[in-house]
């Protein structure tokens, strides 16, 4: 396999200088950078990681393709969740030590290399890109990978990455789309990667959820509305099979995992068992215990809900305050990021201008867009608060 050589915009430490300002500001800095979790981990996670702690799972070796109940899990969430029947298309699953990793090593996986060439949307996560230059492929940045005219006569193209929900801009790709994307691929032979991370943080369909029965807490049935954007395994993008497509999915938003790592690829059969295979051989795996507590996360449907109506009320509240600010900000159709044009023009003059309000957000940069700024809802509600407080108070 080997590394190449990378490189990339993507460094935290650019933004030290901004962060030592904003802590200078009066109540100190609000860090709505980077997309880490704060909230708590669900119950139903942590009961599930202490009770398998000394089991079989934890004191002997862990399967690498995870074990019968987190495959059952997956499958079950897939089913009733995303509207997908795994068995139905012939999809396979791994789990993966986070989705990160997943995507750093997916070329790799693959076995592509020079020549090969690897498409991604021109705004996206950093990590697709540093993953096809770590296997020594092509990165071709297209402005809409649904622009199937822009990449599919390029030679070479061997893999398509799409997102969606899409960090940073949290745009939403429709069925058609993605069925499109899908067809056009696999007419050349190339592997729809699809990062799906965000899946269940869905705004599109808000108040319009389909309806999810579990026991609650209570140890009563009780019904919360859920929604999820188009999956390339669904039956109506796919066309009833899971060639050429691999799906990834974290546990790190939906039950806020993102310690744990726990993520998963799901897809076409045959790819999925190569790589296990690799993952085997090199030691990716997740523990056992974690296995279990990943298991339990899938399964807590009313833990999700309690985090997305959190989300979706911090995200609204920044909207609102970005908004008096001076910025055109709107709700994301998905995701949990608010993407803002930057009113300076850069994204660096804008985090000048707002650490000295004490807020720290993402510069555009990082994901291919300078011109632009990343707004996280992942802080704690009092921290969105206050950073509401003080743009709505300093608004221009």
């Amino acid at each position: 396999m080997g590394f190449h050589e990378f490189s990339s915009p993507y460094d935290w430490s650019r933004i030290a200088a901004y962060k030592a300002t904003a802590a200078e500001a009066d109540g100190g800095m609000i860090n709505l950078s980077v997309g880490s979790p704060v909230d708590p981990v669900p119950a139903s996670v942590k009961q599930a990681l202490a009770a398998a702690s000394d089991a079989p799972n934890a004191h002997g070796y862990p399967v690498t393709v995870g074990s019968t109940d987190l495959r059952d899990a997956i499958h079950a969430w897939f089913r009733d969740l995303r509207g997908v029947d795994l068995g139905a298309v012939n999809a396979g699953v791994v789990p993966t030590v986070g989705s990160k990793e997943a995507v750093a090593l997916m070329a790799s996986l693959l076995r592509l290399g020079p020549g090969d060439v690897v498409v991604q949307p021109k705004v996206s996560y950093p990590t697709y890109e540093i993953g096809t230059q770590l296997a020594g492929a092509t990165v071709l940045k297209v402005d809409d990978v649904a622009d199937i005219d822009s990449w599919v006569d390029v030679p070479g193209v061997k893999a398509v990455w799409v997102n969606s929900p899409c960090n940073p801009t949290g745009e939403v790709l429709g069925t058609d789309w993605l069925a499109g994307v899908v067809a056009a691929a696999r007419r050349i032979g190339a592997v729809v990667l699809s990062d799906e991370c965000y899946a269940l943080m869905d705004w599109c369909q808000a108040g319009s959820e389909v309806r999810h029965e579990c026991v609650g807490k209570n140890g009563k049935e009780r019904t919360y509305g859920l929604s999820s954007t188009p999956c390339a395994l669904h039956p109506a993008v796919c066309e009833g099979t899971a060639d050429n497509i691999l799906v990834l999915y974290s546990l790190s938003k939906q039950s806020n995992m993102a310690g744990y790592r726990t993520a998963f690829i799901a897809g076409d059969h045959h790819l999925v068992r190569r790589m296990s295979d690799y993952r085997k051989q090199i030691g990716q795996i997740i523990p056992g215990p974690v296995q279990a507590a990943m298991a339990a996360g899938l399964r807590d449907i009313e833990a999700v809900h309690v985090q997305r109506t959190r989300y979706r009320g911090r995200l609204t509240r920044l909207v609102e305050a970005l908004t008096a600010y001076g910025y055109q900000a709107s709700m994301p159709d998905g995701a949990l990021y608010v993407w803002v044009r930057a009113l300076n023009g850069d994204c660096w003059a804008d985090m000048a201008d707002l650490a000295e309000l004490g807020i720290v957000p993402s510069p555009g940069e990082f994901y291919g867009a300078p011109e632009y700024l990343r707004f996280s809802a992942t802080a704690a509600d009092e921290a969105i608060d206050a950073a509401c407080s003080r743009l709505v108070s300093a608004k221009r």
